[in-house]
């Protein structure tokens, strides 16, 4: 059994007691238990009355604890982990059978230890942090929902709104980075992420507030995620609109902690709701029925009586509903045990700390069966089904997405870990849902802080105070895509203009500065642009810029706008077609062959056919004719003249074979004479480049040389550097043996554009790389580049 924190022995003197090694009771006529939570806190007013209200309605209950009365120990916490450990000590004192509490994470994972030890079932209605399991706390049982449904619930809503990135603001303890976590990895399983964590600190105040979001100002995301403690003045939300940033730009997404907050607040207290115009929260799903129904008419009644100051919240009626799962659970032992016992612990004695008395806790001996029987409970509470799973958690019910619009609380859909994001609630949802996607989600239209309800875009370009750095290549040859205006120092081409194409899509200004990379004498190094992005030298490139792994590794890409693969160019035969060319497909013995042919089963057809055809009877003018026009129409149609004996079937099923395959040679012989020019080298392809030893040409600058060195293991030898396109013509003019090159590799876009005007060359075979042209960075910039970088890419091209 562990041993108790060093802390705690500290405060065990204010609530041991001495006596025997045994106390043992007959079934008794009081069972007590424990209470542990914050009684001033949003949560705490509620729960304490509805605990109250469940303690009456279960002692005035005949049909359970068959006369046993249940008495409810509460002891404040005061929102402290140190004062929620001394009052564990002091109800435990009291021989509790188990403890309800505590709503804080914080103190349940400390006295989870202390329950763990002294066998005593701990019940919480709202500690949520999902890191508290079975496994190492094995007497703690969650009657709310794990944050863990809460953090899914929140990344599909995101998801659903087609953002990427979020800044989180958290508590700085166990419920808030724990609860953050959660969210982080649900937004990683959905390709999102947490761009930035904001902590606040436990005790904050309106500066710690301030310094914050004055902090998130300078960041690209503006979807903010809040998921802090109960606060009824809605500070953190209070100071974002005094900040200005409650505009159309944002967007604000809450855990639960605002609907449970404004559940709470009285009727006069709710024009605060105002402050929260157009925040998106979500709320625990809790199945409409009559009674629930009843208890909030019964809630009501009692603030008008004074016995509550507090609206009811849905941990209110977590907490109503737990007092009757431990209640049942109570009387399931007793009738089976008929007593409560508890003994004093030796195991827990220390040699070295024998003046604390460690020796005299007690320890509930029948905490163990009474744990069972709260596991085995299946019954229906006010928050719907209430049973626990084997990781000892309330199967999720479920969120509701609500948005506040001006003083209105609306429901705009609902949320189950079966179903996802419905305008149904989940308990109406037939069939078994197991899994479900993007498309089967819906909401209904939100007001987002703007007042509109057209969805924001969800980011800005991160606001640094200076203009991005931009590189450019400062290109020598090929200069239609990207180059410097030596008089204007200003920067054009296709490149250029595909960026500023995307820049039109934001309706707000993006400051930046172009500058030049290269001396403009010569084409750049490529890898070391990117290398200047990496290392922050530029904060982005813009250019003919090829994407490949090496540079991937260390730098963001943009969505390719144009295709570049690498191509071979060689020389090839470009002869133009005369008006004869319909006869070149065949030599000139072929041709005489062919005709030949026909005139020679024109004979044997007539032969075989006019003693027993009358279509091949009459004058020997009209059967002359009748023969040759049989034969030749073969070629294009269906004969008039039907063959009737069984010899002249036969050749003419030879003859219609043999015509096939030599119609079919013409035709593709033709074909290729009239669209394939023909290659003025044995090259065919880069495999035939590669095995032969003739030298190869690529454009200085570009990865097609590290390319052939590396992936294709080209001698550098064979490598001769070309700068531009006269050079290209002039090696490819000179050819191998004279200096020259046997063909270039290259990117496909500069090879189209070099062909242009040069027809005695072409492209050999296919790319036999696939890639594309993008924009590098290192920063958000990226994404804002991607999102709109294809379009832009076809307006160019359109243009």
């Amino acid at each position: 059994m562990k041993r108790l924190p060093a802390v705690l022995p500290l405060f065990l003197a204010l609530c041991l007691v001495g006596g025997p090694r045994r106390v043992r009771c007959e079934r008794p006529a009081v069972v007590r238990v424990g209470a542990i939570f914050t009684h001033d806190s949003v949560i705490g007013r509620s729960a304490k009355a509805a605990m109250e209200a469940a303690v009456a309605d279960v002692n005035a209950d005949r049909s359970i604890l068959n006369g046993t009365k249940l008495r409810l120990i509460k002891e404040d916490a005061n929102c402290s982990v140190f004062m929620g450990t001394v009052e564990t000590f002091k109800v435990i004192g009291e021989e509790v059978v188990a403890i309800i509490g505590p709503q804080s994470s914080a103190i349940a994972h400390m006295i989870s230890e202390i329950v763990n030890s002294l066998q005593v079932p701990l019940v919480s209605y709202s500690a949520t942090d999902p890191t508290l399991s079975a496994q190492q706390f094995p007497y703690f049982i969650r009657t709310a929902q794990s944050d863990s449904y809460q953090m899914a619930a929140m990344a599909d809503l995101v998801d659903y709104y087609g953002w990427k990135d979020v800044i989180a603001i958290y508590i700085d303890d166990d419920f808030g980075r724990n609860g953050i976590y959660a969210l982080g990895n649900e937004l990683e399983k959905k390709t999102m992420k947490i761009s930035y964590r904001l902590p606040l600190p436990v005790e904050y105040d309106s500066r710690d507030i301030t310094d914050t979001l004055n902090k998130s100002k300078i960041f690209g995301p503006r979807v903010y995620i809040v998921h802090a403690n109960l606060d009824p003045a809605f500070r953190i939300f209070t100071i974002a609109r005094e900040l200005q940033m409650m505009g159309s730009d944002y967007v604000w997404l809450a855990t639960d902690w605002v609907s449970a907050t404004l559940d709470s607040l009285s009727p006069k207290y709710q024009t605060s709701m105002e402050i929260l115009k157009g925040v998106v929260a979500l709320r625990p799903h809790t199945p409409d029925s009559v009674r629930k129904t009843a208890f909030r008419a019964r809630w009501r009644d009692m603030q008008t009586k004074g016995l509550t100051k507090s609206g009811l919240n849905t941990y209110g009626l977590f907490a109503y509903d737990t007092v009757w799962v431990v209640a049942r659970a109570i009387d399931r032992y007793l009738n089976e045990n008929g007593n409560v016992t508890f003994t004093f612990s030796n195991t827990l004695y220390d040699e070295k700390a024998e003046g604390m008395r460690l020796g005299q806790l007690k320890v509930f001996e029948g905490g163990s069966l009474l744990l069972k029987k709260l596991l085995q409970l299946n019954f229906t509470g006010l928050t719907g089904q209430i049973y626990f799973s084997p990781d000892r958690n309330v199967p999720s019910g479920g969120y509701d997405v609500i948005n506040i619009d001006q003083r209105e609380i609306r429901s705009v859909g609902f949320w189950s870990n079966k179903t996802g994001l419905s305008v149904v609630p989940p308990e109406n949802i037939e069939g078994d849902h197991r899994s479900y996607t993007l498309e089967d989600q819906k909401l209904r239209n939100v007001t987002w802080p703007s007042g509109k309800t057209e969805i924001p875009r969800g980011w800005v370009v991160a606001d640094s105070g200076n203009p991005l750095r931009i590189g450019v290549p400062n290109r020598f040859s090929f200069t239609e895509f990207v180059m410097e205006n030596h008089s204007s120092h200003k920067f054009q081409g296709y490149c250029v203009d595909v960026f500023n194409e995307a820049r039109n899509f934001v309706p707000y200004d993006i400051p930046h500065r172009f500058e030049a990379y290269g001396d403009g004498n010569s084409n750049p190094s490529y890898d070391g642009l990117v290398k200047m992005v990496a290392n922050n030298d530029f904060d982005a490139a813009i250019g003919d810029i090829a994407i490949v792994t090496n540079r991937t590794k260390v730098v963001d890409f943009s969505q390719p706008f144009a295709s570049s693969g690498l191509v071979i160019v060689a020389p090839v035969n470009n002869s133009k077609s005369s008006a004869w060319v319909f006869l070149q497909p065949f030599s000139a013995e072929l041709w005489v062959v062919t005709a030949a042919s026909f005139v020679i089963i024109a004979i044997v057809i007539w032969i075989l056919e006019h003693r027993v055809n009358n279509d091949f009877r009459g004058p020997p003018k009209r059967q002359l004719a009748t023969m040759f026009l049989f034969s030749f129409s073969t070629v294009f149609k269906k004969n008039q003249e039907d063959t009737v004996s069984p010899l002249g079937r036969m050749v003419m099923v030879v003859w219609l074979f043999l015509l096939m395959v030599v119609t079919s040679s013409y035709t593709a012989s033709l074909s290729s004479i009239l669209t394939v020019r023909q290659l003025s080298s044995p090259i065919t392809g880069i495999d035939s480049l590669i095995a032969s030893n003739w030298p190869i040409g690529y454009q200085v600058g570009s990865f097609a040389h590290s390319y052939l060195l590396e992936s294709l293991y080209v001698s550098p030898s064979r490598l001769i550097p070309l700068g531009s396109p006269e050079e290209y013509e002039k090696a490819l003019q000179l050819g191998p043996s004279n200096g020259g090159v046997a063909a270039i590799v290259d990117e496909q876009p500069y090879v189209e554009l070099f062909l242009l005007k040069r027809t005695q060359f072409g492209i050999i075979g296919q790319a036999f790389t696939s890639g594309g042209w993008g924009f590098v960075s290192n920063i958000f910039m990226c994404i804002y580049v991607s999102a709109f970088m294809t379009g832009a890419a076809k307006e160019i091209v359109l243009a």
